[in-house]
């Protein structure tokens, strides 16, 4: 899987540009706030159908401009694609391949694949549940068409239901229409579930191997998938686990009425990650947490390769610069396979090290070195 070339036209800070990239490594330098960050975000747009920076489309065009335009040359599968995304111009956002409509972002990522690496994620174990969701969420929607299906359909269920819990006390009647909502969040909950429990399994196989090569094999991670009580065994029947989130979603009605929020279902769940059994959010030392996201990111790489095939398209966004020389090192190495794209302020060392391209970004403008 590659990305050969990209075009944007009123993307972020970009007029109109156009760049045709090495099939393996490409380094794009720049000082900040050129639009090195903004390209790689053209990337997973085009890969995912949205931003993973903001929720709102109008934020992507560039100021005082009507809509936007993003095309991707890609070769996937052995065949060759275009992808092309239109946002704005008083329509609706249109998203194609190959010149054909495709209706959910599932059509983007059936040719298009991308692990997204920024410096935030090396806090990706320190920081909140919802972080780590996020992370789970981003490789799945790309690689199992239904799980995003589910997950979308799920967070409209959640939203809906929040509104009703927060409007009840005004009107009772609202309560009434709660079973309805919570037999269908079961039921997509439970499909989200089943996935997630397996994408961890394979998670904690490659990301313990990735940790233990990182770390000299001084420690070992696991990882263990959390999701609510009731659920006994997630790899378990769908129909088995809609009873079980039933069964939670009774526990919880009245907290939820009183506390006018949602407090059952998948959207709480969590991955633990533990060094050497103990729980590394609280007792992991800094570098033992970026070590510990390392291993997560470049896991989930390996796993795209291992259900699609191909690597996916690698994004590392100024991540090298935080990263001592023996991790610097470590990433380096373990990227010789597929596609990769690597943002920093100065690419002296990098070119030294890696066979590719090297580009510069100014003002919205990429030139090739």
């Amino acid at each position: 899987m590659r990305l050969d070339q990209i075009t944007l036209e009123n993307f972020r800070n970009y007029a109109a540009q156009q760049v045709t990239f090495h099939p393996t490594c490409n380094v794009i330098c720049g000082e900040n706030a050129q639009g090195k960050t903004n390209l790689l975000e053209a990337m997973v747009c085009l890969s995912t159908g949205k931003s993973h920076r903001t929720r709102a489309d109008r934020e992507l065009i560039r100021f005082d401009q009507e809509g936007l335009r993003l095309e991707a040359a890609i070769h996937s599968r052995n065949r060759d694609f275009v992808s092309h995304i239109d946002i704005g111009f008083g329509k609706k956002k249109k998203i194609t391949v190959n010149q054909v409509p495709v209706k959910a972002a599932s059509g983007l990522s059936s040719v298009l694949n991308t692990v997204f690496f920024c410096p935030e994620d090396l806090q990706l174990i320190k920081e909140g549940a919802a972080a780590r969701r996020r992370f789970i969420d981003s490789s799945l929607c790309q690689l199992r068409p239904r799980y995003a299906a589910a997950l979308s359909e799920y967070q409209r269920l959640h939203e809906h239901k929040t509104r009703i819990l927060r409007d009840c006390a005004d009107r009772p009647d609202l309560i009434a229409t709660l079973p309805d909502f919570n037999l269908r969040m079961a039921e997509t909950g439970a499909v989200l579930i089943h996935y997630r429990a397996r994408f961890v399994k394979m998670l904690s196989i490659f990301a313990a191997a990735a940790h233990s090569e990182c770390s000299g094999g001084r420690e070992q991670l696991a990882i263990q998938y959390k999701t609510v009580k009731t659920v006994i065994d997630p790899f378990g029947d769908q129909k088995l686990l809609v009873i079980q989130l039933l069964e939670h979603q009774r526990e919880h009605h009245y907290a939820e009425v009183s506390s006018r929020q949602c407090l059952s279902g998948p959207h709480k769940d969590d991955i633990e990650v533990l060094l050497d059994g103990l729980s590394a959010r609280s007792y992991a030392s800094q570098g033992q947490t970026r070590t510990a996201a390392l291993a997560l990111k470049l896991a989930a790489r390996e796993i795209h390769r291992e259900i699609t095939g191909e690597y996916p398209i690698l994004l590392l966004d100024d991540v090298l610069s935080e990263l001592d020389t023996r991790r610097q090192e470590y990433v380096l190495n373990r990227i010789g396979s597929g596609q990769v794209f690597i943002t920093c302020c100065e690419e002296d060392r990098l070119h030294s090290l890696l066979k590719g391209n090297v580009y510069r970004v100014k003002n919205g403008i990429v030139t090739q070195q």
